[in-house]
């Protein structure tokens, strides 16, 4: 089983490498909307959620204006970064807690389920080292989106 420390430190990879590759739609809303890098940080900023983001983006990118090829590139490393940001979210979103005796560690999300005729809260799932792989495949592929974002900057000329 994982240990606590070990888990800790790859949920704050995963926050790092997430953000960072998240910072990266700077130079798309920057390219999309032909403004300077500047004015595309304050956008960036002033929309307070990932969605939010991702949407402007692929709302830019579906302008007639935008290049299919260039269209094509964006709407795809969005489609992947919207993939993994369920895993993100979910890890971003949870109470960890560990059992003393066994080292077993569970997260507990934070939502509420709300059915026909009753409320449920807080999901229990195990951390368990299926889990701690699906944190490390998710980390790569952001990784491997950073590096598509990137190159989509360099091949359309994106204010960098």
């Amino acid at each position: 089983m994982p240990k606590l420390q070990d888990i800790l430190l790859l949920v704050g990879q995963l926050n790092y490498t997430w953000t960072n590759t998240e910072s990266l739609l700077i130079h798309m809303i920057a390219g999309l909307a032909r403004v300077d890098k500047e004015t595309a940080i304050v956008i960036f900023l002033t929309l307070n959620t990932t969605r939010a983001r991702i949407d402007l983006v692929e709302r830019l990118t579906k302008m007639q204006k935008t290049p299919p090829e260039c269209r094509n590139d964006v709407l795809e490393a969005t489609r992947r970064l919207s993939e993994q940001a369920k895993l993100r979210n979910k890890y971003n979103h949870c109470i960890y807690s560990f059992d003393p005796d066994s080292g077993q560690g569970l997260t507990q999300l934070m939502r509420i389920f709300d059915s026909k005729d009753e409320v449920k809260y807080g999901k229990v799932e195990a951390l368990d080292d299926q889990e701690v792989t699906r944190i490390r495949e998710c980390i790569a592929s952001l990784v491997a989106i950073n590096r598509t974002l990137w190159d989509i900057t360099d091949k359309y000329d994106f204010p960098r």
